[in-house]
């Protein structure tokens, strides 16, 4: 008599929830319920300097400070809620406004005196130069 044999594996069932648990866009759902409070941010690195790219839509310089702190950069802003009411009725809101904040720890080879900033086009750009001593020296070796 061939029956068939059921059998539990305990490892298949809990790689399965695991993988069911990270395919949840739970982390996605921070941005879309407060998007106002966390500008998105490219950071890049070259030879001489960091960069910070941070998209700032419908703000002006006037509304956007930055601050360094004990090795700490903070983008501080606030985008002000439009008052009109020629628009009559809104059935669906979906840009934000309020106050944001994002902070961002320095390397030590950072210049802080030296960061630059820029406002173009609803992008913050930042340039962070590094030390003297962190930007790589090519030596050439000589043959005899």
């Amino acid at each position: 008599m061939n029956a068939l044999i059921r059998r539990n594996n305990p490892v298949g069932s809990l790689t399965s929830w695991l993988d069911s648990f990270f395919d949840e866009p739970m982390f996605e759902s921070i941005d879309r319920e407060f998007p106002g409070t966390f500008p998105k941010v490219d950071i890049s690195e070259n030879d001489t300097t960091y960069s910070i790219k941070a998209d700032l839509p419908g703000l002006d310089k006037s509304d956007v400070s930055i601050t360094v702190e004990n090795g700490t950069l903070t983008i501080q802003g606030e985008k002000k809620e439009e008052h009109k009411k020629e628009h009559g009725k809104y059935y669906h809101l979906e840009r934000s406004y309020g106050k944001f904040s994002r902070s961002f720890m320095l390397p030590d080879e950072v210049l802080a005196d030296k960061i630059d900033a820029k406002m173009r086009n609803g992008v913050l750009e930042l340039t962070l130069p590094k030390t003297e001593k962190a930007v790589p020296k090519s030596i050439e070796v000589k043959i005899e």
